[in-house]
């Protein structure tokens, strides 16, 4: 069973029909199939452009394909050329010949479009939801460690001292951001195409602002051709996911530094760890690097569907069959690391002592001392020079800054007084401004 066909003599060559076919991977959009086709059906019984009774009948055998669907009990049939043709197979063998009148009034062009959105309306209301619940398991990670300061870098190298609250919130901040990220993508996708055909609209009196009522839509698209041509809405959400998995992907790559011996920051639980074949003492991070290793599965998404859109004439192509792959691996991959992103963070430990011991002789107090003399008078140029010449003398002495005396510090200016020392004291006492 095809949709199409009359114009046709001969058979489609075997292989060129497998090569066309979609249905091992658009049959992920069965759920969605139904929901639109149901609200699209209604409106045709609704207009009188099919009878009452025949939309009645196909509504019901929707209604109870999508509930074997939603209980993993709906076959799909690998022969149909794609879920659109095998859901319809499936409502004239429920509904009879009442069943060929669903697809009145619409194009698989406009159908797929719908479908794809209803898909990522989903999507996105998950990935929100798997968001914030990261955002509140780092909440809980910070505050666990809400008195710890540790060194920030520039450059990988000890920079100033902050404290852990804020480099967490820092991460924090990205996930809210992306969290606003998707909200956006969502509205601008939440436009609903039915209607538009195969690009030209229909000449039946269809009702396009009732179908965008009931499938929760905020209004219909206004142009045809657009409507069946356009997949800003799908390269958006892949693009939107590709920033956030930069920003799993940063925090992963720090807990993997943190977690070598050179570092010895953090000690991530044994049950999100693994072990060498061969090397009995190790003890790797491979869930940070594999949220790491996804990224370039997220990347190429992306690419793949900016490359599949460039050049493509109005209005629809068969190109657009593929935007699926993509689109799918792409939410695969983003829901797996997030998953496993928001548990994992539950289990790092902080080393304490290691973190202290990295910072004593790192002299990131440097700036707080230029910006005292600058308080005492100085100009911030002089300060800074002055600073820096006491960086030295402690190198050369194997001293640290907490180590000196008010005669050491006075060498350099006749500025410093007893109080400097409550300079020095801040990197570790967590009250950091």
């Amino acid at each position: 069973m095809k949709l199409w066909g009359g114009r046709f003599n001969t058979e489609p060559d075997k292989l060129a029909e497998k090569f066309t076919a979609s249905i091992s991977f658009d049959s992920r959009l069965a759920k969605f199939d139904c929901i639109g086709s149901i609200a699209h059906v209604k409106m045709l019984g609704k207009q009188s452009i099919i009878p009452l009774k025949d939309a009645s009948r196909i509504v019901k055998a929707l209604q109870f394909i999508l509930a074997k669907i939603e209980a993993g009990k709906f076959k799909i049939d690998p022969s149909c050329e794609d879920i659109h043709t095998n859901i319809e197979k499936e409502v004239i063998k429920l509904a009879g010949q009442a069943g060929k009148k669903m697809h009145t009034a619409r194009s698989r062009n406009d159908q797929i479009a719908l479908d794809e959105k209803l898909y990522l309306k989903e999507e996105i209301k998950i990935i929100i939801k798997k968001l914030e619940e990261s955002v509140e398991n780092l909440k809980k990670f910070s505050n666990k460690n809400k008195d710890m300061v540790i060194p920030g870098f520039t450059h990988l190298q000890h920079a100033q001292p902050v404290k852990f609250t804020e480099y967490i919130g820092a991460y924090i901040e990205m996930l809210k951001r992306d969290i606003s990220r998707f909200k956006d993508t969502f509205k601008r996708l939440n436009y609903m195409p039915l209607g538009a055909c195969a690009l030209a609209g229909t000449s039946f009196p269809i009702d396009r602002n009732f179908v965008s009522r009931a499938l929760g839509f905020t209004m219909p698209t206004k142009n045809t051709l657009d409507s069946v041509s356009d997949r800003d809405h799908v390269i958006e959400f892949v693009s939107a996911c590709a920033i956030l998995s930069i920003h799993l992907s940063r925090f992963a790559e720090e807990m993997i530094l943190w977690s070598t011996k050179e570092f010895a920051y953090i000690e991530i639980s044994d049950a999100f760890t693994t072990g060498s074949s061969i090397m009995p003492q190790k003890k790797n991070p491979d869930i940070f690097e594999l949220i790491r290793g996804r990224t370039g599965r997220i990347y190429g998404g992306l690419v793949g569907l900016l490359t599949l859109m460039k050049g493509l004439p109005l209005a629809y192509n068969s190109d657009m069959q593929e935007d699926k792959i993509h689109l799918f691996s792409v939410a695969d991959s983003i829901l797996d690391s997030l998953d496993i992103f928001s548990e994992v963070v539950s289990h790092i430990k902080l080393n304490n002592a290691c973190i202290k011991k990295s910072m004593f002789k790192d002299y990131t107090e440097a700036v707080e001392i230029a910006n005292y003399l600058t308080k005492k008078g100085l100009n911030f140029k002089d300060a800074h020079t002055i600073a820096g010449k006491l960086v030295l003398y402690c190198l050369k002495m194997d001293k640290d800054f907490s180590e000196l005396t008010i005669a050491d510090f006075k060498k350099y200016s006749d500025k410093f007084t007893e109080n400097v020392f409550d300079v020095l004291k801040v990197k570790y006492a967590g009250n950091l401004r």
